[in-house]
């Protein structure tokens, strides 16, 4: 058998296993799925590093061990809904030529500042807990701050790009 016939075998529509076979639809499916739930356990992960920082702070808010579970739960929902928007409706949006809104850029530049924003906030803090500082309140703030608009910015992107994809499939 040749190299190229093996390729492209490999390539077909569809994936077999014995009798098994596997429709290609269904395979990126659930690769999708699983790149999600993997940007859903980073998300976790930074809300851990934003969480663990604000319970450092003491005499304020943030003074029990829930808010490290609430910044991690946050975070997983955030990465989850709003980092990885629609490939179908991104291709619609930069596939067009013409210079008009059609509507689904706020959601792609609004995912592109929450996950700034959510970065910033978990390079922060994982720099203060590595180094080991005590900062000033002021920025015990700002980390909260970056993490709660960056992660409330992506959850809002992720809807409106959905919303957006489910007014594109009615039409």
């Amino acid at each position: 058998m040749k190299i190229s016939n093996a390729v492209s075998s490999a390539f077909s529509l569809t994936r077999g296993a014995g009798n098994l076979r596997i429709a290609r639809s269904s395979l990126i499916r659930s690769a999708h799925l699983l790149e999600r739930i993997g940007l859903a356990a980073v998300g976790a992960s930074c809300g851990l590093y934003v969480g663990a920082t604000l319970l450092r702070e003491k005499g304020g808010l943030f003074e029990s061990g829930w808010i490290v579970l609430i910044t991690m739960l946050y975070g997983a929902l955030s990465y989850y809904v709003g980092i990885d928007l629609s490939s179908s409706v991104a291709r619609k949006s930069i596939s067009s030529i013409s210079e008009e809104w059609n509507g689904f850029e706020p959601a792609e530049i609004m995912s592109a500042a929450g996950t700034f924003g959510a970065a910033i906030a978990a390079a922060l803090s994982v720099s203060i807990l590595v180094l080991d500082q005590n900062p000033a309140n002021g920025l015990i703030a700002f980390v909260a701050g970056c993490w709660v608009v960056g992660s409330s910015l992506q959850v809002a992107a992720g809807t409106m790009a959905r919303n957006y994809e489910a007014r594109m499939d009615k039409q």
